[in-house]
């Protein structure tokens, strides 16, 4: 595990050899989130992550807003 791109990642190999990554917040590997273990299973998404979805979702729309008017 190390940080590149703002997170943790791990890295692994893929069956065919390539190197992947993925955020660590992801596997079980290092600290567990504060709310993922106050929530106990309870909840599906971290709130910071659906504000994240909610900002992209609000910039997709823009765009294809935009894309429309030409």
């Amino acid at each position: 595990m190390r940080q590149t791109w703002g997170e943790y990642r791990v890295f692994f190999y893929d069956e065919q050899g390539a190197l992947k990554a993925v955020p660590a917040s992801w596997t079980d590997v290092g600290e567990v989130d504060a709310f993922v273990s106050v929530a106990g299973g309870r909840a599906h998404f971290r709130p910071a992550d659906l504000v994240q979805l909610v900002t992209l979702v609000a910039r997709l729309r823009e765009q294809d807003n935009g894309d429309q008017g030409e």
